[in-house]
C-alpha cells in the first residue's frame, strides 16, 4: 500500500514549518513524479480495462487526494474510514502512480520466491506441495500478479490471501483476478489484527467458514504457527496504527518453515541499532539528521509514521534471513528497506535452542564433543586426552547465541540461513571496519596447483587456510577434505568467497564463467535476487547488492578491476600507455611459443615496466605497496633486509646499492623474468593473465573455473564441510579443539608480524610467557594440529626468521621452495621460478614433530615420549626438560 495520504489540518492556526516544508517537497515531488510517469512507458501489473484515465489525469489525481482533498471522513471512520477518504477517489489510479514511489517491491518479491524454490527443491521439488501466500495491506493486488514474474501463481500457490482494509482498492484488486482468471486468490476486506486462516476454507468466496465464530474462540491463545508458506508486507507496516498486535498475528500465520517479506520505508539512526547483533547486518541503515527529520515530518502528515520502532519490533519478534539498506534515488533518495524473516526459533518449530546452538558450535569449533558426521573416525591421543580434561572448547557464535536468547532475542541471523557457511562475527569492531568495505585481493596470488602437489589434501584432512579472494580455498574443496576453515579478518574478502559459493549452489556453468571468468555479467543482480540470495548470509547478501555494479555497469572493467589489488594493475596498464607498449602486451598474450614469448618481454614490455623510473617513483613507495599489493611495512623489510644481505650489494664487485627503490627493484625482475622464462602467459598462467587482459580466458584460469570443477562443486553437499570465519588467524585456533587440524596455510600472514631475535626466542620458549604475536600463533598451531600435522608458508624473504619459532616450539621445518637472487655470474646466484605467481621468495612445511609442554593431561607417557622427540635432538632434549 502507499501513504495514507490526506491533508489533515493541524490544530494550530498558523501553519507550522513541517507544514510548509512537506509542501514545498510535495510541489518538487509533483515535477519529478510528472517527468518520471510521463517519460516512461508504463511498466508492472495494470488492473487493466478501457476506463482507466490517462497518465496525466492519473498524475492529476494523485496530486489532489494526497495535497488538496479535504478528508473529513478519517474522523469519524476510524482507520477504514481514513483509508476510503484516501483511496476511493484515486484507486484506479493507484498503480499507475506508485511505480516510481513504491521502490522495491519486486526486489522483495523476487526474494521470497528464491527462498521458496529453494524449500521446494529440498522437499522432493515440492511435489504435491499446497502452498499458502498470505498479503497483508495487498491493496489493488498489484504485488500478487508481480509475483508471476518468479513462479507460477496460480500453480505454485494452492491458496493466497490478500488482506485490505480498503474497500475500493479490495474491489480494484476483485477486478483483477477475474481478469487474470485467478481463482486460488481470495480478497479479504478485514482488519489484519483479526485475521485467520483457519476461518476460511477452500472455498473462493472470500467469505468464512461459517457466519459466526464461537464467543470463546476469541480469548483461546493464538498457535505458535500457522500454515503459511508466505507472508508479505508491501508498504503496509508504517501504515497500520496498532502495529504491535499485527506482528504478533504474524507467527502465528506462518507455517514452521515460513517466510516472511517486508518493503516499506524507515528513518533510524546508528544510535538506535549499533549494539544489535540479530539485524543481519547495518549496511546503509544510518540515516542522517536532517533526512530523518525531513522525511519522517513529510510522511506524518499522510499518516505514515517512520518511527524506528515499526522495523525494530518486527526483527523483535522474527528471525532475520536477509535485510536490504536502499534509497529512492528518483524521489529525493527516500530510505526504504527490504526484510525478509522466519520464526524466532530457527530449524524447526520442534528443534530446542540450545540443541541447534550446539549444533553449529559443534562445525565452528571441530568440537569433539558434538562430533560433525564427516568428522575422521578415530581421534589421536591428544583428541582423546583434551575429551577427558580440557575446558570446553565455544565459538564466538556459540556466546552471541547465548548472550542472545538470555535477553530473549533473536539470535544472530547466522543461524538463520540455508547454509553454515559463514560463521557469526561482530561487524562493528574496529578490526573488520578499518577496511571501509573493500577487499584487497580480487584474485588469489598462490598457485593451486603447487599446492596440491605439496599437500596432497585426502578425505581425513582437516584444512585451515587463509581466504584471500576464495580461488585456492575452492581448489582445495575439490579434493574433497573433511573441513575446510576459511580464514580472513577482512569481511570482503569472506563476501567474495560466499559469492562464489553460493555460486556453485545457484548458477550453471555459463552464468558462472561470466562472473567470475570475463568478470562481468550484465543481469548479475537479477541473479543475486532471485538465484543466489537464498545462498548467501545476509551481509554478504547486502555487500553484492550495493555492488552489483562491478559486475553490470557496461563501461566498467569488470571484477578484476576491483578491490586494492587493482591499483597493481592500473598502474601496469598507465606505464604500458605511457612507454607506448601496450600493442606489445597484446604481442605477448598472442605468442604461441616461450621463445616468441621470451623475446617480446626483453625488448618491448621488461625496459618500460622494470626502468629505473617506475621503481623508484612509484612501485618503491609505501603506501602504494600496501594498497596494491597488501605488502605491509615488516614484510617490507624482509624484502630490504634480503636485498641488503645479497652478494649483488656485499659482493667483491656489488651491482646494487643498498637502497629501497633498488630492493624492489631487484625482487620485482626476481618475480617475474624466471615467470615469463618457464611459464606460458597465454595458455597456463592465468594469474598474470588476469593482471594483462582484466579477465581470464577459456583457455588459460584457475582450476576452480573449469567445467570439470563447476560439476564436483555444484553437486549437492559438495561444500558442505566449508566453514568461512571473519576473524584472526589466531581467534580462531585458540576455539578449534586441539588436535583436530591436520593441515594450516597461512600463505605469507606471518611476514606481517614484529621479527624476534634468537635471544627473545629462546627466552620465550624456556619461559613460555609474553609471547610475541608470531611465537603465540606458533604455539597456538602446535595445539590445533595432530601430530605430523603441517603449516604451509610462503615468505618474502628466502629463509624468514621465524622458522626458528616453529623449530623451537615441536616443529620440523621443510624449504619447498627457494627462487634465489639475481643472475648466476653477475653478483646472484640464479633466478628460479618456484610457481607460477613466484610473487615470494620461498615456500616452506613445518611439521608438527613434538606437543608443547605443560603435557597434555591424559596423554600416556610413551605418546608422550614420542611425541616429543624431535629431528636434531636437541631442541627436543630442552622440551623433555621443561
Amino acid at each position: 500500500m502507499a501513504s495514507l495520504g490526506g491533508n489533515i489540518a493541524p490544530s494550530e492556526s498558523v501553519i507550522s514549518p513541517q507544514v510548509f516544508v512537506s509542501g514545498l517537497a510535495g510541489v518538487v515531488f509533483f515535477t519529478l513524479g510528472f517527468y518520471q510517469l510521463s517519460t516512461k512507458p508504463s511498466q508492472g501489473p495494470q488492473d487493466g480495462g478501457n476506463d482507466e484515465p490517462g497518465i496525466i489525469k492519473s498524475i492529476l489525481l494523485f496530486c489532489y487526494s494526497c495535497f488538496l482533498k479535504p478528508h473529513s471522513r478519517a474522523a469519524r471512520g476510524g482507520q477504514q474510514g481514513a483509508l476510503e477518504s484516501f483511496y476511493a477517489g484515486q484507486a484506479g489510479v493507484y498503480d499507475a502512480t506508485r511505480k516510481t514511489l513504491l521502490k522495491g517491491r519486486e526486489d522483495m518479491l523476487a526474494l521470497a520466491a528464491a527462498q521458496l524454490r529453494l524449500k521446494a527443491e529440498k522437499e522432493d521439488a515440492g511435489a504435491g506441495k499446497k502452498r499458502i501466500w498470505v498479503d497483508v495491506g495487498g491493496g489493488t493486488g498489484w504485488n500478487i500478479e508481480a509475483m508471476s514474474e518468479f513462479v507460477n501463481v496460480p500453480e505454485f500457490f494452492s491458496s493466497v490471501y490478500l488482506v485490505d482494509l480498503s474497500p475500493s482498492l479490495c474491489e480494484v484488486a476483485r477486478r483483477r483476478f477475474a481478469r487474470l482468471g485467478w481463482t486460488n486468490v481470495q480478497v479479504i476486506c478485514e482488519d489484519a489484527r483479526k485475521f485467520r486462516l483457519e476461518d476460511y476454507g477452500n472455498g473462493l468466496s472470500g467469505r468464512r467458514k461459517s457466519s459466526t465464530r464461537s464467543p470463546t474462540s476469541y480469548f483461546e491463545p493464538r498457535p505458535d504457527h500457522g500454515g503459511a508458506d508466505l507472508i508479505t508486507m508491501s508498504y503496509s507496516l508504517s501504515m497500520i496504527p496498532d502495529y504491535y498486535s499485527v506482528v504478533d498475528s504474524l507467527s502465528s500465520l506462518l507455517a514452521p518453515h515460513g517466510v516472511i517479506g517486508v518493503v516499506d520505508f524507515y528513518a533510524q539512526s546508528k544510535v538506535d541499532f549499533s549494539f544489535r547483533n540479530h539485524t543481519g547486518g547495518l549496511v546503509g541503515r544510518h540515516v542522517n539528521y536532517l533526512a530523518r527529520t525531513f522525511w519522517r515530518a513529510w510522511f506524518d502528515l499522510d499518516r505514515v509514521s517512520l518511527e524506528p520502532g515499526r522495523r525494530d519490533y518486527l526483527e523483535y519478534r522474527l528471525g532475520t534471513v536477509l535485510t536490504a539498506n536502499l534509497r529512492n534515488k528518483a524521489l529525493g533518495s527516500i530510505p526504504y528497506y527490504i526484510w525478509l524473516g522466519c520464526h524466532k526459533k530457527p530449524f524447526s518449530s520442534s528443534s530446542l535452542p540450545h540443541e541447534i546452538i550446539e549444533r553449529i558450535d559443534a562445525l565452528a569449533t571441530e568440537s569433539p564433543y558434538l562430533v560433525p558426521s564427516n568428522k575422521p573416525k578415530g581421534p589421536d591421543a591428544l583428541t582423546r586426552a583434551v575429551e577427558r580434561t580440557a575446558p570446553e572448547l565455544r565459538s564466538k557464535a556459540f556466546d552471541a547465541a547465548v548472550g542472545n536468547l538470555s535477553a530473549n532475542l533473536p539470535l544472530p541471523s547466522f543461524f538463520y540461513q540455508n547454509h553454515h557457511w559463514r560463521i557469526y562475527y561482530d561487524d562493528q569492531l574496529e578490526k573488520h571496519t578499518q577496511f571501509n568495505d573493500e577487499y584487497i585481493y580480487a584474485f588469489t596470488w598462490e598457485d593451486s596447483k603447487v599446492d596440491a602437489s605439496l599437500l596432497k589434501l585426502g578425505a581425513d584432512d582437516v584444512v585451515l587456510a587463509i581466504t584471500s579472494a576464495g580461488d585456492n580455498i575452492l581448489s582445495y574443496a575439490m579434493q574433497s577434505p573433511a573441513r575446510i576453515h576459511a580464514i580472513d579478518l577482512n569481511p570482503s574478502q569472506n563476501h567474495l568467497l560466499e559469492l562464489k559459493v553460493a555460486s556453485f549452489a545457484a548458477l550453471p556453468y555459463e552464468d558462472f564463467w561470466k562472473i567470475f571468468g570475463e568478470g562481468k555479467h550484465l543481469e548479475f543482480r537479477s541473479l543475486l535476487l532471485s538465484k543466489l540470495s537464498p545462498h548467501l548470509s545476509s551481509r554478504a547478501f547486502q555487500y553484492w547488492l550495493d555492488n552489483a555494479a562491478i559486475f553490470t555497469n557496461p563501461r566498467g572493467r569488470g571484477l578484476y578491476d576491483t578491490g586494492g589489488s587493482k591499483h597493481a594493475i592500473r598502474v601496469f596498464r598507465w606505464v604500458s600507455r605511457l612507454f607506448g607498449c601496450r600493442k606489445a602486451v597484446d604481442e605477448l598474450l598472442a605468442a604461441e611459443t616461450l621463445a616468441e614469448q621470451r623475446q617480446i618481454w626483453h625488448s618491448k614490455i621488461r625496459p618500460a615496466l622494470l626502468s629505473p623510473l617506475v621503481s623508484s617513483l612509484v612501485v618503491s613507495s609505501e603506501a602504494f605497496l600496501w594498497a596494491a599489493l597488501g605488502v605491509p611495512k615488516n614484510q617490507l623489510a624482509m624484502i630490504e633486509a634480503d636485498h641488503a644481505a645479497s652478494r649483488a650489494v656485499t659482493g667483491p664487485t656489488p651491482t646494487a646499492t643498498n637502497t629501497r627503490s633498488h630492493a624492489i627493484w631487484r625482487y620485482m625482475v626476481d618475480t617475474l623474468d624466471p615467470v615469463i622464462e618457464t611459464t606460458h602467459i597465454a595458455t597456463d598462467n592465468p594469474y598474470y593473465h588476469v593482471c594483462l587482459t582484466g579477465a581470464f580466458s577459456p583457455r588459460c584460469h584457475p582450476d576452480y573455473l573449469s567445467r570439470e570443477a563447476h560439476a564436483i562443486l555444484s553437486k549437492p553437499g559438495a561444500l558442505d564441510g566449508l566453514r568461512i570465519h571473519t576473524d584472526e588467524i589466531d581467534e580462531v585456533i585458540a576455539r578449534i579443539a586441539p588436535g583436530t587440524l591436520t593441515v594450516a596455510i597461512v600463505m605469507d600472514s606471518m611476514d606481517w608480524f614484529p621479527p624476534t631475535t634468537p635471544t627473545t626466542t629462546e627466552k620465550n620458549t624456556k619461559n613460555n610467557s609474553n609471547p610475541n604475536p608470531a611465537t603465540a600463533q606458533v604455539r597456538k598451531l602446535n595445539r590445533a594440529l595432530r601430530m605430523g600435522g603441517r603449516v604451509l608458508l610462503r615468505s618474502a624473504a628466502r629463509k624468514p626468521w621465524y622458522l626458528r619459532e616453529f623449530e623451537a616450539h615441536g616443529f620440523a621445518t621443510r624449504c619447498a621452495g627457494d627462487r634465489g637472487s639475481g643472475q648466476a655470474g653477475n653478483g646472484g646466484d640464479g633466478g628460479k621460478c618456484i610457481d607460477r605467481v613466484n610473487m615470494y621468495a620461498s615456500c616452506w612445511v613445518c611439521e608438527k614433530v613434538a606437543n608443547l609442554p605443560p603435557p597434555t593431561p591424559g596423554l600416556g607417557a610413551a605418546e608422550e615420549h614420542a611425541g616429543l622427540s624431535l629431528e636434531g635432538g636437541d631442541e627436543g632434549a630442552d622440551l623433555l626438560r621443561l
